[in-house]
């Protein structure tokens, strides 16, 4: 069985492993909305103290329905642009690039350099066409790696690590996506200040160290930070047709509640070919 070394990891990173678990508990599961057996061996490799997490039955359910989401978000963009470059943010040990590769996308896979060498001890390094990029996702030196591919159109995924910056982080990041990738696409999950206060709840009852920074109280708030951005789709749980959430359906009387959090897609600003055919 391998080690894994919980002091080596930062407090941010440490959060990898709850979903890694919830992954890989959702793929046992005969109903599974996802399926990650990558998962189910990792945690059985892993030797760490998973029972620690403690949720109740729509965390679970929510995080399934989060990454299924994800994943249509990247199938659906691939399908617009086979040849596209995809730059999943805080990809943890997640292998999505698996699960929706084309067999023509550009993947690069960004995370800290201790996720990134668990991600190597345990999934593999790098292949053809599949990439990882050992910094900070505020470290600009990964910009000018994944430029080379700068006349390719660009999908930036951020699940579940957004929220864990400052805002004054998260909107430096975004306009610097803005003005190096104009026409790129971001997909973020956010959350109201109420819904931050929340987890943070939990976080501390799991005594999980990582605090819940950044939030939103309505996605469109976000088209505001610089002029191109817009919303182009948002998502909720509740109003997601997932037959699980079906004793959940009262949260939709309640919007506070309802669209306390989502998956929110947003195009950063227009190409030099769609600014020329003006």
């Amino acid at each position: 069985m391998s080690e894994v070394d919980t002091q080596t990891l930062s407090d941010m990173a440490e959060t990898l492993l709850f979903p890694l678990y919830l992954r890989a508990t959702e793929s046992q599961r005969p109903d599974a909305m996802i399926r990650d057996e990558k998962a189910v061996a990792l945690v059985d490799q892993i030797n760490y103290d998973f029972s620690r997490f403690k949720f109740v039955g729509i965390d679970e359910i929510a995080l399934a329905m989060r990454t299924r989401q994800f994943d249509r978000c990247a199938r659906d963009f691939l399908a617009r642009f086979p040849d596209a470059v995809v730059v999943h943010i805080g990809p943890g040990l997640d292998t999505r690039f698996e699960r929706v590769d084309n067999g023509r996308v550009e993947w690069y896979d960004l995370d800290l350099p201790e996720v990134i060498e668990l991600r190597r001890k345990f999934i593999g390094g790098e292949k053809d066409r599949y990439h990882l990029l050992s910094c900070s996702v505020l470290d600009n030196a990964w910009l000018d790696v994944v430029s080379v591919h700068s006349q390719r159109p660009f999908l930036f995924m951020a699940e579940g690590v957004l929220m864990y910056f400052e805002e004054a982080q998260v909107k430096s990041l975004v306009l610097m996506l803005l003005r190096r990738f104009p026409g790129s696409e971001l997909v973020c999950d956010v959350e109201t200040p109420l819904q931050n206060r929340i987890d943070n709840l939990k976080l501390a009852r799991n005594k999980f160290s990582a605090r819940i920074k950044w939030s939103l109280k309505l996605g469109r708030d976000l088209e505001s930070w610089g002029d191109g951005i817009s919303l182009l789709e948002e998502w909720f749980y509740i109003y997601d047709p997932e037959p699980r959430l079906d004793s959940y359906r009262w949260i939709r009387h309640f919007p506070f509640l309802a669209k306390a959090a989502g998956v929110f897609r947003y195009r950063l600003g227009k190409t030099a070919d769609e600014k020329a055919s003006r």
